[in-house]
Order: structure tokens, then C-alpha cells, then sequence
């Protein structure tokens, strides 16, 4: 620890600007950065991209460590048997991200590894990233491809040293070249290996590839906890995100629900009215009622008046029909009729004779 210091290389506690929990890459990130330091190269390949986690972390670090690096990333970003096939949605979100911070010094090269391989002197690059297909003749191929461009201070980077299912090889070949180069490595995060292929090594590196066993576990610890924390932040950070959401969708559920609680209160208030209104109406028809009660009330007190009158009249014409019957069978009345008969007999109607007999009874004082 006292040749080899990872505190003089602050670039590895930066916070990284791009992120993904499901890149295995991430717990790597705080030595990629701390890698750039300490190797400061002036071209960097990385063979697989996939979303740029690793990539854009060594653009970070070149860019912020004011290096006069080339970087270049090359993929041809269709996917392959290991990361799965996707469409070019990848490459646009990653070129969202890289061109407007690293577009200055660095490219997004689409293409295969053997197609690209030829845009690079021999002899240029100082860190080469090999992350493509992980079959063991694949990255083999690749190694063997790429290797007459590696400089005389180059270093190899393979990922996923650590990972022996199904069909994945880097483990294998990584056993057959750290036996030919110095190296170092870290088992976690899949696992990565630091192959020193270059015979002009940096003081750093060349410190880094003599660690002994102890010191070369402390290092080991010391990056697997950066890089573990790095990882939490990244679930705490999606938890936060979920939760952000989470809260968001709550409001506007609340937000909703306050909207049909204010629509339900304005249709109940709505209806009040309605009902006051109905009841000042049925207030009124009850007057109106009560009114036309007292009207029909006094109407059938008058009928009853009237009833009572005619009833009185009745008895009245009655009484008279009875006088008038007691008069018609009086002897005095049949007497008067029959004299009267004898008068129509002597003095027939109009006739000169009771013109005469009416003129002796005014001359009387009669009728």
C-alpha cells in the first residue's frame, strides 16, 4: 500500500453521470475511472458498448482529467445471443447522452470488430475494453485480432471473468493469458481482468501488477466497496424514482377524486336547490289549497244557507198549497165558482154585457 495508493486518484469516488442497475459493469466503474488515471492513454477502444455504462464512465473520467484521449466505442448495436437482440432505440439513447458531453473526443463507431479493426495503426491503443460475445473462441478471436494495435504500455480489460454458465468462455482464456501477462483482477461484479500486455508499463500499473497477495486483497476490498455502494445508490435511487412516481400517480389519483368530490358536491348542491324550489312550489300549491279549502268551505256554507232557504220556501209553498187547498174545498169557494159559472153564462167573456158589468162595479168601488 505504501508504493501503490488508490487515495492519490480521486477521479474514483466521482459520482458517474450515466447509470444502469442492470449493467454488472457498474460495481467496475470507481477502478475504470481510477484505470484512466493511472494509465492516461491517448487511444481507447471499447469492443461493445451495449448501453455505454463502461464507456461513458472512461469519457467521464478523460474529460474531467483534462487528457488529450481518443476514445472510441464499437458496436454494432443489433445485440447478440449473450446481451439479447434490440432495435436501435439503445444506440439513440446512448448518442442522447454521449454527443453533447464527449462528441469532441470520442465516437460511436457502428460496426463489427473485425470490420473496424482496420482504422487503427499498429501499435496505437493503450486501453482496450473487450466486452462482446463471450464465447471463449469469440474473445479469443478478438484478443488475437486486435492485439498488433496494442501499444507498448497497453492494457487489456475483459469483463465477465468470473462468469462460468452456459456457454461463456472469458474465464477460460482469461486462466490461459494471465499466466503469459502481468495482471490483476476482481472477482466480483461478474468479474474483470487487467491484462498487461504492453512491455513499457506505467510506475502505476507496474505497482498495481506486483501487489502481493495481502496488499492486492486490500485493493481488491477497497474497489469492491466503492463499487458495491455505487450499485446501492443506484437501487436507492430507482426506489426513490419509483416512489417519486408512486407519489405523483397518488396525487393525481387525489387530484381526480378531489375533481368528481367537487362535480358530486355541485350536483348535490344543484339537487338542493332543485329540492327548495320544489318545496317553495309545494309551499305555494298548499297555500293555494289550504285557499281554495276555505273557498269551498264557505261555498258549501253557502249552499247550506241556500239549502236551508229553499227548504224554508218549500215549507212555505207548502203551507200555502195547503191554505190554498183548504180555500179550493170551502163551501164558500165552490159557491163563488158556481156563481161565477152563472156569470160566464149571463155575461159571457168580451161581450157588451161584461163591459157593462165591469162598469157598475167600478162605479161601486169593486175591482
Amino acid at each position: 500500500m505504501d508504493k501503490f495508493n488508490p487515495l492519490d486518484y480521486p477521479i474514483g469516488f466521482t459520482q458517474p453521470l450515466r447509470l444502469d442497475n442492470n449493467s454488472a459493469w457498474v460495481e467496475h466503474i470507481p477502478f475504470g475511472m481510477f484505470l484512466i488515471d493511472i494509465l492516461r492513454p491517448k487511444i481507447l477502444v471499447e469492443l461493445g458498448a451495449y448501453t455505454g455504462v463502461s464507456y461513458s464512465a472512461f469519457c467521464q473520467a478523460d474529460q474531467q482529467l483534462h487528457l488529450d484521449t481518443h476514445c472510441y466505442a464499437v458496436d454494432t448495436w443489433e445485440g447478440d445471443v449473450h446481451a439479447g437482440f434490440y432495435g436501435p432505440g439503445v444506440l439513440a439513447d446512448l448518442r442522447a447522452h454521449h454527443d453533447p458531453l464527449y462528441g469532441g473526443f470520442s465516437r460511436l463507431v457502428q460496426s463489427t470488430f473485425d470490420e473496424a479493426v482496420n482504422n487503427y495503426t499498429d501499435d496505437s491503443i493503450d486501453l482496450l475494453h473487450i466486452d462482446g460475445l463471450h464465447t471463449y473462441e469469440e474473445v479469443k478471436h478478438d484478443f488475437e485480432t486486435w492485439f498488433p494495435k496494442l501499444s507498448k504500455r497497453a492494457v487489456v480489460l475483459f469483463h465477465d471473468i468470473n462468469v462460468r454458465e452456459h456457454d461463456f468462455g472469458v474465464w477460460k482464456l482469461w486462466m490461459e493469458l494471465k499466466s503469459q501477462f502481468p495482471h490483476f483482477e476482481f472477482s466480483h461484479g461478474h468479474g474483470l481482468g487487467i491484462l498487461g500486455v504492453g512491455d513499457k508499463p506505467t510506475f502505476a500499473l507496474k505497482a498495481l501488477f506486483s501487489l502481493g497477495e495481502e496488499e492486492a486483497k486490500r485493493i481488491q476490498e477497497f474497489f469492491f466497496v466503492l463499487g458495491a455502494r455505487l450499485f446501492s445508490s443506484i437501487g436507492k435511487d430507482q426506489v426513490i424514482r419509483v416512489l417519486n412516481t408512486q407519489v405523483t400517480e397518488h396525487d393525481q389519483q387525489v387530484q381526480a377524486l378531489t375533481a368528481q368530490v367537487t362535480e358530486k358536491e355541485q350536483m348535490v348542491q344543484a339537487l338542493l336547490s332543485k329540492m327548495v324550489a320544489k318545496q317553495q312550489v309545494v309551499k305555494a300549491l298548499s297555500t293555494h289549497v289550504a285557499e281554495k279549502k276555505l273557498s269551498v268551505q264557505a261555498l258549501s256554507a253557502q249552499v247550506a244557507e241556500r239549502q236551508q232557504a229553499v227548504q224554508a220556501l218549500v215549507v212555505q209553498v207548502s203551507e200555502k198549497d195547503g191554505a190554498l187547498n183548504e180555500i179550493y174545498n170551502s163551501r164558500a169557494w165552490r159557491l163563488i165558482r158556481l156563481l161565477r159559472e152563472i156569470r160566464l153564462k149571463l155575461v159571457p167573456r168580451d161581450s157588451f154585457g161584461e163591459r157593462v158589468w165591469y162598469s157598475i162595479l167600478r162605479l161601486l168601488g169593486g175591482k
